[in-house]
């Protein structure tokens, strides 16, 4: 097949700030433009400036790239292949993206604004871990036998593929998305359709085209790049996918659900979140506020797990606040391929509006605004930036509380006993993270036993394993990405009865 790396690797570089052909989409092992010809432009968060115009596939798109992916799932080239020889395949993917790994980081930090040194240093170890974790699940998915209580039979079950997946991922963490779906579906023996944001759709394409090198069949792993309203919502309707995965917001998971009914298709979902993250007294105070400060502020704030309702115990509320606004106002915020930048931009002209609009009516509510809530001087022109945002004197009715800024906007809240405390925590329709920073080991496990959410993080934040299981309570969501229980969401089990009478 043709390659567009070297287009894209000319951008990553810097020896273009916008590439002046189209980027193609991959379906069936080839590149190729959206059958429109239409196309969308896709930008540079940092300048605010246009990098490239991509393929803008839409329904017609979407069925090529089924089609293609339906033919590989029955092909044996793939479908005979062992599950041994799948986990070859996704360790030499790893291996690969391990080359390419610096490549990747300025790719994802040009079109997504994280900052490169965390995504050099921090997502990528992890996205080459998660994969090398995947290749060794490949033939760990193993049935049971089962002693039924029916004489003179035999039973067993197997596990097997779903088959088409479809997968659409959000524009706040491509590279890990890209590997927290199709690793485990990949190594159940799926094949994919995946449909990046349409914010952030380049780092999937060079993916791709690493799993056509590593050695995947054509139309194993596809990449439809468009709009979620045309390319997304076409993938979730279409009757000839069995299985979707979707990670983004939780108004937009409700829809899907809706609309993936036709067929009945699996579903599973990763959706929103408004953490708490609950500081004691008995805690070591400084070193928890400073923690809480990357609890919201890990990736400018977009992140789905972020810690935005920040709890305090009142007789140490002072103390964590000053602590907290210190530290942020310390922070350099800028471009994110520039080393010394440890805040970058949100990743949109409408993302900036959005955050800014909630800090808006935060402040409009009563609020006290202690910190940011403004452009931080020193950044370039056109680029999408708010600065870190502290906010006080804040009621658990308001806006900013309820509802999921995805910015960095922090929302400090004082508490003074244990059941007030765990009230407030879990009022709040959401339920994908939370965090306890104390000394009293007791007092830890009754929050994790007490809190409504899918993980709890004790005296720590942020931390993520490709073998511990991630997903969400109430609105935000259902199914798990990470660890065995992945594979509840990519493998149907089938019973097998085997009568030992013989046939009469």
């Amino acid at each position: 097949m043709t390659t567009q790396k070297p287009l894209l690797l000319a951008l990553a570089t810097g020896q273009a700030s916008l590439l002046d052909e189209p980027v193609r989409m991959l379906i069936g092992g080839e590149l190729a433009d959206a059958a429109s010809g239409a196309t969308f432009p896709t930008y540079n968060p940092a300048t605010g400036a246009v990098i490239a115009n991509v393929a803008a596939g839409a329904a017609a798109d979407v069925d090529r790239a089924v089609q293609a992916a339906r033919a590989a799932f029955g092909h044996p080239t793939w479908a005979k292949l062992t599950p041994a020889s799948r986990g070859e395949l996704l360790w030499r993917l790893a291996d690969l993206i391990q080359r390419d790994a610096d490549v990747l980081a300025r790719l994802e930090t040009t079109n997504n604004g994280r900052p490169y040194r965390n995504t050099r240093n921090g997502d990528l170890p992890g996205i080459i871990k998660h994969f090398r974790y995947h290749a060794g699940w490949a033939t760990k998915l193993h049935g049971t036998t089962v002693p039924v209580s029916t004489p003179n039979h035999f039973v067993y079950t197997v596990r097997e593929p779903m088959g088409v997946c479809g997968c659409i991922i959000p524009w706040n963490y491509p590279l890990n998305m890209v590997s927290w779906k199709i690793a485990p579906a990949l190594a159940a023996g799926n094949t994919v359709i995946l449909k990046p944001a349409e914010e952030t759709p380049l780092t999937a394409l060079w993916i791709a085209e690493l799993a056509l090198e590593a050695g995947f069949p054509p139309g194993v792993v596809n990449v439809v790049t468009g709009m979620g309203e045309t390319a997304g919502a076409a993938l979730v309707a279409h009757p000839n996918v069995d299985k979707l995965a979707f990670t983004g917001s939780t108004a937009v998971g409700r829809k899907i659900v809706e609309a993936a009914a036709g067929n009945l298709k699996r579903i599973s979902l990763e959706l929103g979140g408004k953490s708490p993250n609950v500081i004691f007294a008995d805690a070591d105070v400084t070193a928890a506020a400073r923690q809480a400060v990357w609890a919201i502020l890990s990736n400018a704030g977009q992140n789905c797990c972020a810690g935005s309702r920040l709890f305090v115990q009142r007789h140490v509320a002072d103390q964590v606040l000053d602590t907290v606004v210190s530290t942020m106002e310390r922070l350099r915020v800028g471009n994110g391929l520039d080393p010394e930048t440890q805040v970058g931009p949100l990743v949109s002209q409408e993302q900036l509006s959005r955050v800014s609009g909630f800090v808006a009516a935060g402040r409009d509510a009563g609020a006290e605004l202690l910190l940011g809530g403004v452009r931080p001087a020193g950044v370039a022109d056109g680029g999408f930036f708010l600065a870190p945002t502290v906010f006080g004197k804040v009621q658990d009715e308001m806006e900013i509380v309820r509802e999921e800024i995805f910015g960095p906007v922090v929302c400090a809240l004082e508490f003074d006993d244990w059941d007030e405390l765990i009230a407030r925590a879990n009022d709040t329709p959401y339920g994908l993270a939370s965090a306890i920073w104390t000394r009293d080991i007791n007092k830890a496990h009754r929050f994790a036993q007490a809190i409504q959410a899918g993980t709890v993080w004790i005296n720590t934040y942020n931390m993520f394993d490709p073998a511990a299981p991630f997903g969400g309570y109430k609105q935000s969501g259902y199914g798990r990405e990470m660890g065995e229980a992945v594979y509840e969401l990519y493998t149907q089990t089938k019973t097998v009865w085997v009568g030992l009478n013989g046939v009469r």
